[in-house]
């Protein structure tokens, strides 16, 4: 009698679990209760099908309310169809997940604008901004923008956000015959973090090198410095055609990257104790930063996406009252409406949007994915997007305004200061500026600290992109997440040695052009093909209805639509530029292999020239940044 009892007893409790379970999901559903408890439907636990994404027939509601607390399994509801039971069932099993989420809505906004935000920034877009017509660049860039970055940004935040994946078990429920497109950008993450990291290392260097009463960049009094070192920029020589270097150019070769002791790309020498520290340092932070996922990484981004903002700020109301400001900013804005017809113009406007939003990287999913389900994701997309751009613009009020002070100093005109846009811009013109102004040290401190924020958030991100979308396809190395971060790390860590190098500025244009630039631009074809084309217009507009309540509007549908023709346009136009990189690459090996063979000697720290007369940037040389041409009574001296 007492067993019976127990057994009456248990099952009273749990049909009155099952009925509080039952009016949970009547109440999310907003649907009068049931007269009577019909048998449960027995729900498959595996993946969704492509019906359980179907949207919800009119008469029901249009936004589907999931939240933190609604962890029950979905129980059968009268009153709906099965294929709206169905989508519940599928958004109420992705909600019952243990998946990580931000702590609150701004650790994500920091998160996307710190990854979007970086190097890039600083020193690209100034530079192509005023090759391309100075203000009249910013009308192609607008319209590439509003045309081309903007809807593929808000398409991966939507993406992301509605299928709670990473880059790469996303494709199995969105069109599982592209699932290669998930891989591939693991490989690019991975070629990203073996040279951008090695950047960021070198900003550490220079940091610790400001902890100095004077920064060893000011004068040509040091050990490194070679008898061609010039700490005067208007000199006289009696030698026509000498070129001679700044303090700041052969700190930066022969003190930091000490290229010197590397003949090429074949013979990249050892690496430097003091820079693999720096690099240890670096994978250090990004470890701490990841190893929580949005846990770790959200309270991150608080000093790493707003500290950049605080010294631009700085370093802008110091660089406006330096003598010739006002005329490196008129260089910076004066249009020229007449670039506007060159085609080369708006493939730069293309380049310069597509990687500075950075879609096609995985990033912008992984990091979406830990959203709440009704989160705002168009709201998300345009305020950041909005932000990065004015950002670029903000900074080249900054850089120029140095470089125009730089031009007051040496009696030459901005352009001649100016030079190509690469990065001994922030590594060998700015510092150079820096070392002529009072307290040089710590300006210098405050600009690299920077320059460490703006890289660091972006490479965790791209990180947090590869983790997340492995963890995704193994809930072992979900459970094992601190463990599994710091096994990325450590063989990252390995994967970056030769780009610290004695010759690691012959790996990183290697990786940057050929391991990143190239197939970055063919996976994020695929991406918008298989989402636009094969995953529908359609029913991605449902999706997106089923989180914010709304349709897309026209213009954003057309976008998505256009997004593989845009960018295959795009690829169209700098086809020549690549052919031309792989020519230039061969004749470059050619011409060093054959000086080697004749004459019996390796070429030079600064490799040979193009047929173009600059540097070959393939073989790995750096182009010089400081050109000096000597008549017989004046040097001139010019940044290039």
């Amino acid at each position: 009698m007492l067993r019976w009892s127990s057994f009456r007893e248990k099952q009273h409790r749990q049909l009155i679990v099952r009925r509080s379970r039952e009016l949970r999901v009547l109440e999310m559903a907003d649907l009068p209760p049931a007269t009577d408890n019909p048998p449960a439907r027995k729900l498959s636990r595996g993946l969704g099908t492509a019906a359980e994404y179907q949207p919800l027939p009119a008469e029901k509601p249009v936004t589907l309310a999931v939240r933190e607390s609604d962890s029950i399994e979905p129980m059968a509801v009268p009153g709906l169809s099965p294929r709206v039971e169905s989508r519940v069932s599928a958004l109420r099993r992705r909600s019952s997940q243990a998946r990580d989420r931000w702590a609150t809505k701004m650790e994500f906004l920091l998160a996307v604008i710190g990854y979007a935000v970086d190097l890039g920034n600083i020193w690209r877009f100034p530079s192509v901004c005023y090759k391309h017509g100075g203000g009249a660049f910013l009308i192609p860039y607008l319209v590439m923008l509003l045309v081309g970055g903007l809807p593929m940004f808000y398409m991966e935040l939507a993406l992301g956000q509605f299928h709670r994946s990473g880059c790469v078990s996303i494709w199995r429920k969105v069109c599982p015959l592209f699932k290669g497109i998930g891989y591939g950008i693991c490989f690019i993450c991975t070629f990203i973090a073996c040279f951008y990291n090695a950047i960021i290392s070198h900003a550490v260097y220079f940091v610790v090198s400001s902890i100095a009463f004077e920064v060893p960049w000011k004068t040509c009094n040091n050990s490194w410095n070679t008898p061609l070192c010039t700490d005067t920029l208007n000199a006289t020589l009696g030698k026509s055609g000498e070129r001679l270097t700044t303090p700041s150019e052969e700190f930066y070769f022969h003190r930091v990257l000490e290229i010197q002791k590397s003949t090429g790309f074949d013979d990249i020498g050892g690496v430097k104790p003091s820079m693999a520290l720096c690099l240890a340092f670096v994978f250090l932070l990004v470890y701490f930063a990841l190893w929580k996922g949005p846990k770790s990484s959200g309270k991150m981004v608080w000093v790493t996406a707003t500290a950049p903002y605080i010294v631009l700020t700085i370093l802008l109301i110091r660089g406006v009252t330096l003598p010739g400001a006002a005329k490196g900013i008129y260089y910076y804005l004066t249009p020229d409406f007449a670039k506007l017809t060159d085609p080369k113009v708006w493939s730069a406007a293309a380049t310069q949007i597509f990687f500075s939003l950075g879609p096609g990287f995985g990033v912008l999913l992984a990091l979406s994915s830990y959203n709440d389900f009704n989160n705002n994701c168009y709201r998300d997309a345009v305020v950041t997007s909005s932000i990065n751009c004015l950002t670029s613009f903000f900074s080249g009020f900054v850089i120029f305004s140095t470089l125009g002070y730089m031009s007051e100093l040496t009696n030459k005109e901005v352009s001649e200061v100016v030079g190509d846009h690469d990065a001994s811009l922030i590594f060998i013109v700015y510092p150079q500026a820096l070392a002529t102004m009072s307290y040089s040290s710590a300006w210098s401190f405050i600009f690299f600290v920077m320059l460490i924020t703006l890289g660091i958030d972006s490479t965790f991100a791209g990180i947090e992109a590869l983790i997340t979308g492995l963890c995704d396809e193994s809930r072992l190395l979900a459970r094992k997440r601190e463990w599994f971060v710091g096994v990325v790390c450590v063989l990252y860590y390995f994967g970056s040695i030769p780009a610290i190098s004695y010759g690691g500025q012959y790996v990183i244009p290697f990786l940057d052009e050929y391991g990143v630039s190239l197939s970055v631009l063919f996976i994020v074809t695929c991406e918008m093909v298989a989402v636009c084309w094969f995953y529908g217009i359609d029913r991605f507009s449902n999706d997106i209805k089923a989180m914010l309540g709304f349709y897309p509007g026209l213009y954003w549908r057309v976008c998505w639509m256009m997004c593989p023709i845009f960018i295959s346009v795009r690829n169209f136009l700098s086809f020549g530029d690549v052919i031309a990189i792989v020519i230039d690459s061969y004749l470059c090996f050619s011409r060093n292999t054959g000086d080697e063979n004749n004459n019996g000697s390796t070429s030079d720290a600064q490799g040979s020239r193009r047929s173009d007369g600059l540097p070959c940037r393939i073989s790995g040389a750096p182009r010089s940044s400081f050109t000096c041409t000597a008549t017989t009574v004046t040097l001139h001296c010019s940044f290039s």
